[in-house]
């Protein structure tokens, strides 16, 4: 893993819809939980997220003072080139570079030759993350 990919956060500055790793997997946060501070200790914090490369459900458990891993994440546009099962072709409107990219379930059948998407990448993986136009 590259150095530039991830950065550090403290537990308490994470926010739903944020991004985190949770077993060295990029996840978006669904859901906070948080106890109150014991006796002898500090509050704890049970983060559910949900895997933005596979879709797995996973939940974390820290002290509301720990330090936690954030992958960073770039968004990019694209356009589909063309569509093949649940294979999408895509140029980067950047750099022009064409790749394929795995259509999830979410965006089955929404997406044509033309469409322009966002696609987030984190850690050398790249996913779909919406469609900009039909």
């Amino acid at each position: 893993m590259e150095g530039d990919d991830i950065s550090y956060a403290s537990m308490h500055d994470i926010k739903v819809g944020r991004f985190l790793l949770i077993d060295g997997v990029a996840c978006k946060v669904v859901d906070i939980d948080i106890s109150s501070p014991g006796k002898h200790g500090h509050a704890k914090m049970r983060v559910t997220a949900i895997g933005i490369f596979d879709g797995e459900k996973k939940t974390l458990l820290k002290p509301s003072d720990a330090d936690i891993e954030v992958p960073n994440i770039k968004k990019k546009k694209a356009q589909v080139v063309s569509v093949s099962g649940n294979i999408a072709q895509l140029m980067d409107s950047e750099t022009y570079e064409v790749y394929d990219i795995k259509i999830t379930d979410e965006f089955s059948g929404k997406l044509n030759a033309g469409s322009e998407v966002e696609v987030i990448e984190a850690m050398g993986r790249k996913a779909l993350s919406r469609v900009l136009t039909g």
